[in-house]
């Protein structure tokens, strides 16, 4: 389908379509988390938010996660006990990996997506709080357990931020795009899974990056 001239007659009826085309999508995103982390498929008539729900608790994705990470816990907590070491000022990026940004530019360049999106992820409170929580990697004094524990914790804020926020969108854009609020809420279930994973994955102690768990002590890595 050819892309219609940005603020052109076919412009909403363009985005519907896309949106429509991610729908086809959106089951997967839950469902591919899910798979990876318990080696099964979702129960029949469960949920998007039931299956993921179901996965972020169960023993085994706990015990390979803090299996894949406590070393790591342990490194920044030695690094946050060590009286020499400062918290670094409080920054942020927004929503890292560049979404804010590439949000920003995107909305610069097309009119009508800035008019009901705005300049940034309608979510970027969310990030910004879940960085609060980053970069402080929790109590000064927590043990590498504790450490771990309170990055799952601010990761799962993180996506219930993103699905209230769609909640409160959802009666608009339904309007504004001519899809049934079921099916903004099953993007925004999507979009949230697809945030929480990323996080799980990308912001681990002791890395190189700039977004990971305890951005603010010196690095660890």
């Amino acid at each position: 389908m050819p892309r219609p001239r940005a603020g052109g007659p076919g412009w909403r009826a363009y985005w519907r379509v896309l949106l429509l085309g991610l729908l086809t999508l959106a089951p997967a995103v839950t469902a591919a988390g899910a798979g990876a982390a318990t080696g099964s498929e979702r129960a029949p008539g469960a949920s998007a938010p039931d299956a993921l729900d179901a996965v972020t608790s169960p023993p085994f994705t706990e015990g390979l996660e803090l299996t894949l990470e406590l070393g790591r816990h342990e490194r920044l907590t030695a690094r946050k006990a060590d009286p020499r070491s400062e918290l670094a000022a409080f920054t942020t990026d927004g929503c890292s990996g560049g979404l804010s940004a590439a949000w920003d530019a995107f909305a610069s360049w097309i009119g009508d997506f800035r008019q009901v999106h705005g300049k940034l992820p309608p979510w970027q409170h969310c990030c910004v709080d879940h960085d609060r929580l980053y970069h402080a990697a929790g109590a000064r004094d927590a043990t590498a357990r504790e450490s771990f524990d309170a990055r799952r914790a601010a990761d799962l804020a993180l996506r219930q931020c993103v699905l209230a926020t769609g909640a409160e969108r959802t009666p608009a854009l339904a309007g504004e795009y001519g899809l049934s609020e079921a099916q903004i809420a099953e993007l925004y279930r999507a979009i949230a899974d697809l945030i929480y994973h990323s996080v799980r994955l990308g912001g681990i102690p002791c890395s190189a990056l700039p977004w990971r768990w305890g951005y603010g002590w010196p690095r660890c890595d």
